[in-house]
């Protein structure tokens, strides 16, 4: 089956400490929030934090 390509999103491939993918996969996991979106949010609050220097 293929995947449905969606054009809003692309793939990426990184590494992660593995406590930090302990606890996302828990925020995911207790709020129901799908780990790609969790990185989506937490990169917008990241460029925000930057850009304000």
């Amino acid at each position: 089956m293929a995947l449905k390509e969606n054009s809003s999103r692309i793939k990426i491939a990184s590494t992660l400490k593995k406590e930090n993918k302990d606890n996302l996969d828990t925020l995911s996991s207790e709020t129901d929030i799908p780990i790609s979106k969790l990185l989506d949010r937490a990169i917008e609050l990241l460029v925000k934090e930057y850009n304000k220097k």
